[in-house]
């Protein structure tokens, strides 16, 4: 254990206070958008009747959420139209990319402390999940 006086043990507390505090307050914005996002879809569907919604009848799979929903090139529009659905989608979305970001500050945190095996690997891990994220099947 290192010396709790050290400039060796501060800096790498600090770096994970700012990795937890990172993680924290991306679940916290995420949530804030995604209730702002359900507030409004609320507000929007207000006069809808059960009879509007319709149930998946048995033996059908669930369709999905509309295509605007499902790119966030259509979503940012709709975003800024104050659509909702896809103000909540974009709750999802920053929510998905919170634990990426740690990640991707974890590469920073090891490349100040000169751990480079913890580079390359923390790297490998980033480059797995934004090539799962590219090339994903549909």
């Amino acid at each position: 254990m290192k010396n709790i006086f050290s400039k060796e043990f501060w800096a790498e507390r600090d770096m994970e206070l700012f990795i937890g505090k990172l993680l924290r307050y991306g679940v916290m914005l995420s949530c804030g958008i995604t209730l702002l996002g359900g507030a409004i879809y609320i507000y929007q569907h207000h006069g809808m009747s059960m009879e509007q919604y319709k149930p998946i009848p048995d033996g059908q799979t669930f369709p999905g959420v509309e295509y605007y929903l499902r790119e966030l090139s259509t979503i940012f529009p709709r975003v800024l139209a104050l659509d909702g659905a896809a103000i909540i989608q974009l709750g999802v979305c920053v929510l998905i990319a919170t634990p990426i970001f740690r990640v991707a500050f974890s590469v920073v945190g090891f490349l100040i402390e000169r751990d480079y095996m913890y580079v390359t690997i923390t790297l490998i891990v980033l480059f797995i999940i934004i090539a799962n994220m590219l090339l994903g099947l549909h």
